[in-house]
């Protein structure tokens, strides 16, 4: 073996010491897990987070119980349906509020990156898409557990226990959102459409501000206890939505992406068809009732659930139709659009302008499940007419509460505790069980952060603290 002169050895080490710290880099570094990303490549994963692991995840299992728009018949659904430990633990919600925070983290990474100052400066429509993203994420986790850590969080590694930030700061911030959306996606801007990157619009960027406008009107009547602004729903509502087509949601094949409603049925089969949700369709003679419900494969009746003591068992009653593996998840309706306008309308004493947007509502929400619009015109006639006449208020809540089965159960929950806040009492329930006000803190933060721990307790003040915007301090 040659062996290397003093000189030679020198320049060897010298040379080793100026690229190793590169060479070991490149070769340390895992090419299926990168620390940095294109925005339009993490966007398209947070659009699917928000919608599957989200908006249609346990927030919408649990809710669809709370509102009986759903029977809990077995296992956690069960429990939830009794009241049993379901409704005050720290682990029911924790899958989706992790999704959530870290929804919010991979939001606020593509916001700094896209703004000035960061690598993509000027991406405005990503920039935009990611606001309304971020401020969909932020409106939910509050709607449903009231303060919440934000100015704090998403700061990995710097601060470990965040403080709770109080709704009303929050509400702000997601006002502030939507606006700063809606102006970024009207600009133009040189980086490429995010195309196909974009589950849900397609980079069609008019269809997000569409999109961001209609939260705008679902968050201000949201507030209508505190602040009410009835002038400004219609504003919103009216520069959104055009049609179904406009509707702010997330399609699934049917094949590599399946409805998550579809895949609860399949994996667990905890739900049976609603004694009081059904009961509103054929007291109405809804055709909806036909239509929305069927008995359990195999069987031939259709058994109905009774809310809060159902038998618990399985293969017994009847289960939705609604539950395909192509039903899409609704992050806004076209439907709800209407309703917000009616409910809006009736409180400003224009009762002919709600009669518009009530029977629209109804032909969008007939539409949604596959009947005929024609058939809305017919039933409003014949079944619906009479009880706005007599309560036009109560009629239109109960049309949107029968619209939101089963999707948009969430929406349903944040409805019915908003309308109880201001004296509106107009949603019947009828289980005797104690009605959850809030939903509980992840179990992720509660075992972690002293703040979050400290604001659950023992989780039993789901049932007497509402949130701000409810009426509640927190």
């Amino acid at each position: 073996m040659r062996k290397l002169n003093l000189y030679s050895l020198i320049l060897l080490i010298f040379t080793f010491s100026a690229c190793s710290e590169d060479i070991m880099d490149k070769i340390n570094e895992n090419q299926n897990n990168p620390s940095d990303m294109a925005s339009r490549l993490i966007v398209t994963d947070v659009m699917t987070s928000s919608a599957f692991s989200v908006t249609a995840s346990d927030y919408a299992f649990y809710t669809s119980v709370y509102m009986e728009l759903n029977t809990g018949i077995w296992g956690q659904m069960y429990n939830a349906e009794i009241r049993l430990a379901e409704p005050t633990n720290a682990t029911t919600y924790n899958n989706p509020w992790r999704s959530q925070y870290y929804n919010l983290y991979h939001l606020k990474l593509i916001i700094d990156k896209c703004s000035t100052g960061g690598s993509e400066a000027g991406n405005f429509q990503t920039l935009g898409v990611a606001e309304v993203l971020k401020a969909y994420n932020l409106a939910m986790l509050t709607d449903l557990m009231g303060d919440v850590p934000y100015t704090e969080a998403l700061q990995p590694g710097v601060i470990y226990q965040p403080k709770l930030d109080k709704q009303q700061v929050i509400y702000t911030e997601v006002f502030r959102l939507l606006d700063d959306a809606i102006l970024n996606l009207g600009k133009t801007t040189a980086f490429a459409s995010l195309g196909t990157q974009d589950l849900i619009y397609g980079g069609n960027s008019s269809r997000w501000i569409k999109a961001a406008q209609g939260l705008k009107a679902r968050y201000t009547m949201r507030l209508s206890l505190k602040s009410p602004q009835y002038s400004k729903v219609i504003e919103y509502a009216n520069a959104s939505f055009a049609n179904q087509a406009d509707e702010f949601k997330f399609v699934y094949n049917g094949s590599s992406a399946i409805s998550p409603f579809a895949r609860f049925f399949q994996d667990r089969n905890y739900f049976g068809v609603s004694a009081s949700l059904y009961g509103k369709l054929t007291a109405r003679n809804d055709p909806r009732a036909a239509s929305l419900y069927r008995p359990y494969p195999g069987t031939t009746v259709l058994n109905i659930a009774p809310n809060g003591s159902p038998q618990q068992v399985q293969q017994f009653y009847g289960i939705s139709t609604l539950s395909t593996n192509t039903s899409p998840t609704y992050l806004m309706s076209f439907h709800e659009l209407h309703f917000l306008k009616a409910e809006a309308y009736v409180r400003m004493n224009q009762k002919d302008n709600a009669e518009v947007a009530l029977k629209a509502g109804i032909e969008s929400a007939f539409i949604k499940v596959g009947l005929p619009a024609a058939a809305a015109g017919t039933y409003y006639t014949a079944n619906v007419k009479a009880l706005f006449d007599a309560d036009p208020l109560k009629e239109i809540m109960t049309q949107k509460y029968i619209a939101s089965f089963e999707q948009e159960a969430v929406e349903a929950y944040n409805d019915f505790r908003r309308l109880v806040a201001m004296g509106n009492n107009l949603i019947q329930l009828v289980s005797t069980r104690a009605f959850p006000q809030r939903l509980t803190y992840g179990d992720s933060d509660v075992t972690t952060n002293q703040n979050v721990a400290t604001a659950y307790g023992d989780g039993n003040y789901v049932y007497t603290e509402k949130v701000w915007w409810a009426g509640g301090t927190r």
